[in-house]
């Protein structure tokens, strides 16, 4: 009883610390009218205590004159909705405004992460109504998550600036840079909170565990639970190139599932190399895509940063619904070392599954931007950073074949790019197997490999139980740009297999 009394009233100053400092773009400018009571400042000053941008904090609630939690989410919220649209019409305005293409399709991109930035808030705003004593662990680790998404996101439309020319970019970083210090605020409240919710040992927080006792993480659906374990699902719809399916496309079978869908929507394409791009958008959740087998169902494309494309929308297969999972079959990107960045799969929503499925390409292969991710029984291939992002990602029993690059260039497999303390951004690879293809090895004179580099600050990376091959450098890890990150980056290794691993 006294467990609950504490949470209950724990969560009300979440409520009220998540939907106000969380609010992106909650920002005060000019000196206004009102007074704001002693309560009300306490509470302010005691809400903004666990943040990094405590000023920002308190300046963005000392207008809300109230200790009412109701009326200030409705102001919050308000507050944040107008914001978030002031920034995403200058983004319009500088697109208009921009002179190169470069610089337009970065500023589609950033409105584009910054809609899925609203959308993540909205859906913490609407998570609150569903905490109580008995689900405090999966509360927390859904707000944690889409909080690190909403930071992961103003940093995509940051990245996509570059190589661009004028002043475009550094624009939209000063718009965005109250909106990005409250996202971080938020995400310290939260981990604040849970820290408490652990010390009292309530819900299941103080938990650790990555996997849950079943197989695989806690987040899988009890279909994909049951694909895992190898039980059939009905199709609801079939793709085959040679017209014996309902679609001829698997573009045109997405199409088909019905707009709100709340059920999993099986789509079962056929044997066959399936040359076009793929997109599951936003809010199309819970599709299934199975094939033949990752050598027989392939998905085909050559989109490429060299050709004038932005990485971001180089994606052969891009996922940004929740609880989508693909099994058994291929998706590639055929553009070559020529090519540059040439991203095979770009996955952007949570809860992902990926079971048996090859994945190849070459520099920037698989894109694991955002969210919780989970790739088992997988193959991926590339050279440069070939697993890279920020998300959530795990990979079970999966093999990682690095190709010859191109010249004087050197292999790097991972390159995760956290930028936040509290984030939880991560890549961990568990008893998997890191080979190269025969020409890598016949080189001359041979190519430095290495299991990652940091892409970002905070980038963190765990390799543990796995098989590396001897053609790794025997340090391992190799340098972004100098010393960049070398004393901020978390790199570990824990009882692998091979020449001089741990």
């Amino acid at each position: 009883m006294a467990a609950k009394a504490a949470v209950a009233g724990l969560a009300a100053i979440l409520v009220v610390a998540m939907v106000v400092a969380v609010a992106v773009g909650v920002t005060k400018s000019g000196s206004e009218s009102g007074s704001v009571s002693t309560g009300s400042t306490k509470a302010v000053q005691s809400i903004c205590a666990p943040t990094d941008y405590k000023e920002t904090c308190e300046s963005s609630l000392s207008n809300a004159n109230s200790t009412d939690p109701k009326e200030l989410i409705k102001a919050a919220f308000d507050f944040t909705e107008k914001h978030i649209g002031e920034v995403v019409k200058n983004s319009s305005l500088l697109q208009e405004a921009a002179k190169d293409n470069g610089t337009k399709l970065a500023l589609e991109i950033c409105q584009e992460v910054l809609d899925t930035a609203i959308d993540d808030l909205k859906r913490t705003f609407d998570e609150f109504g569903n905490f109580d004593v008995t689900n405090a662990k999966e509360y927390m680790e859904d707000l944690k998550t889409w909080l690190s998404a909403v930071i992961t996101n103003h940093e995509t439309c940051i990245d996509a600036f570059e190589n661009t020319t004028g002043d475009t970019g550094e624009k939209m970083k000063n718009l965005m840079k109250t909106t990005r210090e409250m996202s971080s605020n938020g995400l310290a409240m939260v981990t604040n909170m849970s820290s408490i919710l652990s010390s009292l040992q309530i819900g299941g927080v103080s938990s650790r565990k990555l996997l849950s006792e079943e197989a695989g993480p806690r987040f899988l659906s009890n279909n994909q639970r049951r694909l895992l374990a190898g039980q059939p699902l009905k199709p609801n719809a079939v793709v085959a190139l040679d017209g014996s399916g309902q679609f001829n496309t698997i573009s045109a079978a997405i199409a088909s599932v019905p707009k709100k869908n709340n059920q999993t929507f099986v789509i079962y394409a056929k044997a066959g190399v399936y040359k076009e791009y793929v997109q599951i958008p936003k809010k199309m959740n819970k599709i299934i895509l199975m094939g033949d087998g990752p050598l027989k169902t392939r998905i085909s494309g050559r989109k490429n940063y060299a050709e004038g494309v932005k990485t971001f929308h180089t994606a052969t297969v891009a996922v940004s619904a929740d609880e989508f999972m693909a099994k058994d079959i291929g998706i590639e990107n055929t553009a070559g070392p020529q090519g540059h960045q040439a991203v095979a799969l770009r996955v952007s929503g949570d809860r992902a599954v990926f079971f048996n499925v090859h994945i190849d390409g070459y520099q920037d292969t698989l894109y694991a931007h955002t969210y919780r991710q989970y790739y088992r029984d997988c193959s991926i291939s590339g050279t440069i950073d070939f697993i890279f992002g920020d998300a959530i990602a795990l990979f079970q029993n999966c093999k990682f074949v690095v190709r010859k690059p191109g010249p004087n260039q050197a292999c790097m497999v991972t390159a995760q790019g956290r930028v936040e303390p509290r984030s939880l951004g991560v890549t961990v690879i568990q008893n998997g197997d890191i080979v190269a293809e025969p020409a890598l090895l016949q080189a001359a004179p041979p190519i430095k490999v290495y299991l990652g580099r940091p892409w970002k600050v905070l980038s963190r990376t765990i390799i543990m139980q796995s098989n590396i091959g001897g053609f790794v450098a025997p340090e391992g890890w190799s340098e972004w740009q100098g010393n960049f990150a070398l004393d901020t980056l978390y790199y570990a290794e824990y009882q692998n297999r091979g020449p001089d691993r741990t």
